[in-house]
C-alpha cells in the first residue's frame, strides 16, 4: 500500500519566540512550513519580526521557544558553523570580502569545506555563468570594480556555491536600483526553477513578493502569521483587514501581473463575441501565448485598439482569440478561483 503522507517541510517552525533581553517580543508564536524547493517569501511591514524569523533558521539569532527543524533536525542542536556552512546567506549589502577576488569570494564556502582547488574553480566558473558574470571577464576582478547589481550577482553565487539545500535571503535586492532590481528579480527567479533550491526570502515590497514567492507569508508585528498562500489567492482574497490594507488598492493590477490566459478565456477565431471580424491586418508578431501572463494580453489589447487579438498554443497553433470581454472574463475567473 503506497504511504500517502505528506512529505517532511524542509523547514518548519513550530511555537518559534523570540524575546530580547529589554524585554522585546520580536516573534510571539509563529508556525510556519517551506516545502522542499518551494520559494517562501516573508512579507509586512517594519518591525514584524520578518528577518529575525530568518535568521532563527540559521541561528544568527538563537530563539528563546519554540522549534525551528530544518531538514528534520533542531536547529538548536546543530553546531551553528556547521549548520551555516550548509545554508546559503545572501544579505542587502551583499558583504563580500573587498580584499579578494570575485572568484575567491564565490570559493569562500567550498575551501572551508575542503573542496580541492580544480573542483572549486569549475564550480566557481559555473555560477559566475549561471548568474550571469561571463568568469572569463569576472572571476579576477574586487568588488570595487563591480556595480551594485553585479556585486548582488556575486553574492548570490556565493551563497550556492557549495549547492545548500537551504537558501535564505534577507531584502537582497533592496540596494539595487529600480530597473535593476526587476532584473535581477526575473534572472534568480529563473535560478531557483534550475536548481532547485529552497528559499526562504524576506522583503517589504509586496510587489516583488507576489513577482517571485511560491507562497507567501504576511507578518504583522511580533511576528503575527495574518496569511500564507499563493500570490493569486493573496491579492483575490486577503485574510485580514491587515493583509488588505498591505496589499493595498492595487490589487487588480497586480493579479495582471501574475495570472495566465487560460483556453476558456478566448474566443474562436475569426469572430468576436460581437460579431466583428478578426482585424485582418495583425501579424503574427501581434500575438499572444496561451498561459502567457494578463499583463501582455492588456498591452496587446490595448496595442490593438481594442480588437481581438490572435492567441496561439504552445506550439504555434491557433487556439483561439482575445477580446477585452475575454480579458475581464480571466480577471473574474482569477478571483473566483481564489474564494
Amino acid at each position: 500500500m503506497t504511504d500517502a503522507r505528506p512529505a517532511e517541510p524542509m523547514i518548519r517552525l513550530d511555537g518559534v519566540r523570540k524575546e530580547y533581553a529589554d524585554g522585546t517580543v520580536a516573534v510571539e508564536h509563529l508556525d510556519l512550513e517551506v516545502r522542499e524547493h518551494e520559494l517562501m517569501v516573508l512579507v509586512g511591514p517594519s518591525g514584524c519580526g520578518k528577518s529575525t524569523t530568518l535568521r532563527m533558521v540559521n541561528r544568527l539569532v538563537e530563539p528563546s521557544g519554540g522549534r525551528v527543524v530544518v531538514q528534520g533536525e533542531d536547529v538548536t542542536t546543530t553546531d551553528p558553523v556547521a549548520l551555516r556552512r550548509r545554508i546559503g546567506y545572501v544579505i542587502q549589502h551583499v558583504g563580500l570580502f573587498p580584499h579578494r577576488t570575485v572568484a575567491q569570494n564565490v570559493g569562500t564556502v567550498p575551501a572551508l569545506l575542503g573542496w580541492d582547488a580544480s573542483r572549486t574553480r569549475d564550480r566557481t566558473a559555473e555560477l559566475l555563468d549561471l548568474v550571469g558574470l561571463d568568469h572569463r571577464t569576472y572571476a579576477k576582478r574586487y568588488p570595487h570594480q563591480l556595480s551594485g547589481g553585479e556585486q548582488q550577482r556575486v553574492g548570490v553565487a556565493r551563497a550556492l556555491a557549495a549547492d545548500p539545500p537551504v537558501l535564505l535571503m534577507d531584502e537582497p535586492f533592496g540596494a539595487v536600483d529600480p530597473a535593476g532590481r526587476r532584473h535581477l528579480q526575473a534572472e534568480f527567479w529563473k535560478i531557483q526553477r534550475e536548481l532547485g533550491t529552497t528559499v526562504m526570502l524576506v522583503t517589504h515590497d509586496i510587489d516583488e513578493a507576489v513577482r517571485l514567492g511560491d507562497r507567501i507569508a504576511v507578518l504583522s508585528r511580533g511576528g503575527r502569521l495574518e496569511q500564507v498562500a499563493d500570490a493569486v489567492t493573496l491579492l483575490a482574497r486577503p485574510a485580514t483587514d491587515m493583509v488588505r490594507d498591505f496589499v493595498g488598492t492595487g490589487r487588480a493590477v497586480r493579479l495582471l501581473g501574475i495570472g495566465e490566459l487560460d483556453a476558456a478565456d478566448l474566443e474562436p477565431l475569426g469572430r468576436a463575441a460581437g460579431g466583428d471580424d478578426v482585424a485582418p491586418d495583425l501579424a503574427p508578431v501581434d500575438s499572444l501565448t496561451l498561459h502567457g501572463r494578463l499583463d501582455d494580453a492588456f498591452a496587446a489589447l490595448a496595442a490593438s485598439g481594442g480588437r481581438p487579438v490572435p492567441v496561439l498554443d504552445s506550439d504555434g497553433a491557433p487556439a483561439g482569440q482575445l477580446t477585452t470581454e475575454g480579458l475581464l472574463g480571466a480577471l473574474r475567473r482569477i478571483t473566483g478561483a481564489a474564494a
